[in-house]
């Protein structure tokens, strides 16, 4: 059974609304712990914002499809999300390990985003300016935790060195 470009396209756009549901339980579960690292607090408030912006533009294109997301998918995700951001809570060094793990999921959602174009346009997709905007908040968000390695590094030092709780 051949599936047509227009299925891989609905898959693809349920499984971006998925990963950014991934995206906002993590980011979550961060902000609530970042007391010491304002300019870390400040990025994930901002950018939580913008995802729910693309949660909502995915499920436009979605609902142009008369499709919906994936309850199945979104329940799964959403729960790895969680697990993920708690993995590295009892760890002193838990906001560089945050950091890292930030930079990579951004970069691992602009090829997601940059995926999900190349399909809609194979899928004949119009009106792709949506999924554009997504992909360059994504693309500003990953250069703004990049930015953010060496600031929050020191000031991780400089909390652990002078004998106070570092991790957040």
């Amino acid at each position: 059974m051949a599936i047509d470009t227009r299925e891989i396209y609905v898959t693809a756009l349920k499984n971006t609304h998925a990963l950014e549901l991934q995206a906002l339980q993590i980011m979550e579960r961060q902000v609530e712990r970042l007391k010491n690292y304002p300019e870390m607090e400040d990025a994930l408030r901002r950018h939580i914002a913008e995802t729910h912006g693309q949660r909502d533009r995915l499920e436009e294109a979605l609902q142009g499809l008369a499709e919906s997301p994936s309850a199945i998918k979104e329940g799964f995700l959403g729960f790895v999300g969680n697990m993920m951001a708690l993995g590295h809570t009892p760890a002193q060094d838990e906001i560089l390990k945050n950091a890292y793990a930030n930079h990579a999921f951004e970069n691992f959602e602009i090829a997601a985003y940059t995926s999900l174009l190349a399909i809609g346009e194979a899928a004949g997709q119009g009106n792709l300016t949506g999924l554009q905007q997504s992909l360059k908040e994504e693309e500003a968000m990953a250069q703004v935790v990049r930015d953010l390695v060496v600031p929050t590094t020191r000031r991780y030092v400089e909390l652990t060195v002078a004998g106070e709780k570092a991790d957040r």
